[in-house]
């Protein structure tokens, strides 16, 4: 199956992918309160006619209350490019919500920045409500799969050790385009995963390579909080991001970016000046 959120003059709706037509399962929040309520039958229902996929302004596939964790340090190679040390524990920061758009939207460079960086991952989406489980249990809780680009602003970001501001700028969390529940997309460490920037290939690796697998990190997480829903858990990039080239490298207004991952698809966004 695979999912798709879209905007109405009523709000984001939730719809299953078929072909070229989408089939409204309901509002985003609301499918997603009763996926913890009353499982993933909800998925099945039709909350109207068949819509053409074809104009639809796609969304991000997550509730207004989602929170995202973020995975970093999580690729050997990308841990080596940045000359950081492998990280004790999964190394975990967190995105506003807020700052999550779709495929085609504009990601502005903040006034504090020369450019902005990129970084492909692949991101699960939970399904159902986890505290203290086991990898097993939090694998069977995953709803499924997309793509994100952890766009970052470097100057915040590396200003000091502690960098949330720099994760959380305007506009810099683009995900979808659609999630892809794990029986259609099968093994999701066996990905070709990239980003190419103006149609310049700049990372190029597999999910394969990712150190901590996605149950294992959800089940960490959920020994300390409650996992609802909708939650987004980024899994990390692969070498190649700007700021380790020499010299740096860093995208500017008028330049495109995109993530695309084997079985899921592209993501598409474009820079532009605030």
């Amino acid at each position: 199956m695979r999912l798709i959120a879209y905007s109405t003059p009523d709000g984001p709706v939730l719809g299953t992918v078929n072909g070229d037509t989408v089939t409204p399962v309901g509002p985003v929040d609301r499918v997603y309160e009763r996926l913890a309520s009353t499982g993933r039958a909800v998925l099945a229902e039709r909350a109207g006619p068949d819509v053409a996929l074809d104009g639809l302004t796609i969304v991000p596939p997550v509730p207004s209350d989602a929170r995202v964790f973020c995975l970093g340090l999580n690729y050997r190679a990308h841990i080596a490019e940045t000359g950081a040390s492998q990280p004790a524990a999964p190394n975990i920061f967190g995105r506003w919500r807020s700052t999550l758009v779709g495929p085609g939207a504009e990601i502005p460079v903040p006034p504090g920045e020369v450019g902005l960086d990129w970084e492909a991952e692949l991101a699960a989406i939970v399904g159902a409500p986890l505290l203290d489980v086991d990898a097993a249990d939090a694998q069977q809780a995953v709803l499924g799969y997309t793509c994100f680009n952890d766009v970052s602003a470097r100057t915040f970001q590396k200003a000091v050790p502690q960098f949330t501001v720099g994760k959380n700028a305007d506009a810099s969390g683009p995900i979808g385009p659609v999630v892809v529940t794990p029986d259609e997309l099968g093994d999701p460490y066996d990905l070709a995963i990239s980003c190419r920037v103006d149609g310049e290939t700049m990372q190029s690796g597999s999910t394969g390579q990712m150190i901590l697998r996605v149950p294992e990190t959800l089940a960490y997480i959920s020994r300390c909080l409650t996992l609802r829903p909708g939650d987004v858990l980024a899994t990390g990039t692969p070498e190649g991001v700007g700021f380790a080239r020499t010299p740096p490298v860093l995208m500017g207004p008028g330049q495109s970016v995109e993530v695309e991952i084997e079985g899921i698809g592209v993501l598409a966004n474009r820079i532009v000046a605030r």
